[in-house]
This record gives C-alpha cells, sequence and structure tokens, in this order.
C-alpha cells in the first residue's frame, strides 16, 4: 500500500507550485475547450505532467491514466485490465469552478489493480483538505470517518444529471426532482463525493462516467460506509464502459431512489 501522507506532500507541493498561484489569476489565452465544449486550462496539463513524473516513481512500472492524456489516446483505458498497477488522476476536477475563481474544485487520484480500486485520494488545494480511502476504511487528514444516516428522500440533498440519459429518463428525472429536499450541483462531482462521505450531502445521480471522475470518489464513499450501484443495483465497475450510476450514504436510501425512477 502507499502511505497516504506520500500522496498528500505530492498534492501540496504541486498545489503550491502550479494550481494556487493560479487560481484568480488565469489569463485568457490559458483557458481552451476540448470536445468543443469541455473547458480546459493550461493548469490541467500542467498538474497532470506532474503526476505524471512523481506517481510512477512510487510504484516502479505503473501505468498512469489522467483525463488530458487520455482525450488522444483512448486506448489507456486498456491498463485497467492488465496486472500492473495503474494510477489514475482528474488533474482538476471542477475546471469551470478554478476559471471563475470558485474554491469548489480538486485533485482526484486512484490506485487500482487486477480491476480492483486499493486507494484513493481527493485533494482540495485551496482549502488544503485531504480525504483518502483504503482497504480498512475513509479518512479525512489521517483521522476515520463513517457513515451513519438513514435519510429519507423528503430530506435528502444531492444532485442528479440529467444531461446524458435518454429522453424517457431524463423526463422521468425532471419530474420527481421536487421529491427531495434539494438538488443542486457542485460543479465538482470529486467536492459532491467529498461532502457525501462527511455526510454533508446524501446522494448523487450520474450519467456519463469517465473513471477519472469517479474511481476515486466512488471508493471513498464506499470505504466510508456508504453505497454505489448501476440502475440494474450491481456494484460500479470502474474498467467496464458503463454509464448510469448512483451513490448514497446508505443502501436504503438507494433502494428508494432507484424504486422511485421505477428500477428495480
Amino acid at each position: 500500500m502507499v502511505d497516504p501522507n506520500d500522496l498528500k506532500e505530492i498534492l501540496y507541493n504541486i498545489s503550491k507550485k502550479i494550481i494556487v498561484p493560479s487560481f484568480g489569476n488565469l489569463k485568457s489565452n490559458q483557458i481552451s475547450y476540448k470536445n468543443e465544449k469541455d473547458i480546459v486550462t493550461e493548469i490541467d496539463f500542467a498538474v497532470e505532467l506532474e503526476l505524471s513524473i512523481f506517481l510512477p516513481k512510487i510504484l516502479k512500472n505503473a501505468n498512469f491514466i489522467g483525463e488530458e492524456i487520455y482525450a488522444k489516446n483512448p486506448s489507456i483505458l486498456k491498463y485497467y485490465l492488465s496486472d500492473n498497477f495503474c494510477w489514475t488522476v482528474d488533474p482538476i476536477d471542477g475546471t469551470s469552478n478554478f476559471v471563475k475563481s470558485k474554491d469548489r474544485f480538486a485533485v482526484m487520484v486512484a490506485l487500482t489493480r487486477n480491476k480492483k480500486i486499493l486507494q484513493s485520494f481527493i485533494y482540495k488545494p485551496i482549502t488544503e483538505e485531504f480525504m483518502y480511502a483504503d482497504h480498512t476504511a475513509t479518512f479525512l487528514d489521517n483521522k476515520k470517518i463513517k457513515l451513519n444516516k438513514n435519510t429519507k428522500i423528503t430530506n435528502s440533498i444531492g444532485s442528479i444529471s440529467t444531461k446524458y440519459w435518454d429522453e424517457a429518463k431524463k423526463t422521468k428525472l425532471l419530474a420527481i426532482k421536487d421529491m427531495f429536499k434539494n438538488i443542486n450541483s457542485y460543479g465538482s462531482i470529486g467536492c459532491e463525493y467529498f461532502d457525501i462521505a462527511l455526510g454533508k450531502r446524501d446522494f448523487a445521480l450520474l450519467s456519463r462516467l469517465h473513471p477519472w471522475d469517479h474511481i476515486p470518489g466512488v471508493f471513498i464513499v464506499r470505504q466510508a460506509g456508504g453505497h454505489d450501484c448501476h440502475l440494474n443495483k450491481i456494484e460500479y465497475k470502474f474498467y467496464e464502459n458503463s454509464k448510469n450510476l448512483l451513490v448514497s450514504n446508505s443502501q436504503k436510501l438507494s433502494n428508494e431512489i432507484l424504486n422511485l425512477i421505477g428500477e428495480k
């Protein structure tokens, strides 16, 4: 297992070197779009490059999957099926918030091998909060955290993504939004996972599933005592090309939400 303090030091140093000095100081020529719609900055590329240098030094011969590298070479997802360790990185989750000088963004890292998540890490550069999970539990700055909630739908706070659902499901999701206490998005799923693990939020219902967006957070919520599943109730499998995921603070709440949207 990788010492989480080593990861925290790496993320802290990269943040102080690259991210924090640019926060609120980005120039227009440092911002662009990929796929003609997803915003990206020079900082995303710089952070991913640094992580691609430092992380493989911790584990020799480890593979590396980053969001920005994937955009140029989608075939790297085959690393999830190899026997080698594999790092997965989202250099800045919540780039739009970062560009707007909002502090809800995070650096996310996960370590996997043989279709199994071994460890995951979420670091928030502005507040310097660090959450990680291993095979034993989830920790916030080395203090174990545990979910113990029994939340009813009418008291639930979370997010419902409707952007990539089929029209029939999208219509159903829009119709049930008012049944929850509050539906809102942070603009950073990493920060949402962070707060679900802390019990500050209750669920996230997601459509598109890029592994760097979800491996770290799903594992953190899972190891804190939360629950995750696809709409067929099967646990999230990061190495498969899948979509439609529900992550919540408990299996009970997950089942209630699945029943609400008509999934058995």
